[in-house]
């Protein structure tokens, strides 16, 4: 396994386990109440901040169990996180377009960050997945 593609595996993983630590964060605050009362804004950042934190702990991390990896980047590993950005890509666009109608809707705040964030979890999945698929087998042919 490259170097690249265990760095897929480690921002996928983070972002999957950081989005339900802070989903599990929010429904316990609300005990039974409505969601859009619960105060999510600091479990979104400390979220946010502790994946983007433990992502780099772990890539250095491995980067120290093994020091002799090669972390030359070729041809394939660019074309496979280029296709893996396009891909986790939609789910940002869908997302700027769900909080741009939600907002002239006039939906709560909750729900508008709460939507964009899923969306940015959902691009960071998705891109993993391709990566880590494409790794495994092959780039497709155009």
């Amino acid at each position: 396994m490259t170097h690249v593609e265990k760095r897929a595996w480690i921002r996928l993983v983070v972002a999957v386990l950081a989005y339900a630590a802070y989903v599990v964060a929010v429904l316990r605050r609300a005990d039974g109440g409505p969601l859009p009362d619960v105060p999510y804004t600091a479990a979104l950042l400390w979220s946010v901040g502790g994946a983007i934190a433990v992502s780099i702990v772990a890539e250095i991390g491995m980067a120290i169990v093994n020091p002799r990896a090669s972390r030359v980047v070729d041809v394939r590993d660019r074309e496979i996180d280029r296709l893996g950005e396009h891909t986790g890509q939609a789910f940002v666009v869908i997302g700027a377009l769900a909080a741009m109608l939600m907002s002239m809707a006039g939906w709560d705040r909750f729900w508008i960050a709460n939507v964009v964030y899923l969306c940015f979890t959902l691009s960071a999945v998705l891109g993993g997945i391709t990566r880590i698929v494409v790794y495994r087998r092959s780039l497709p042919e155009w």
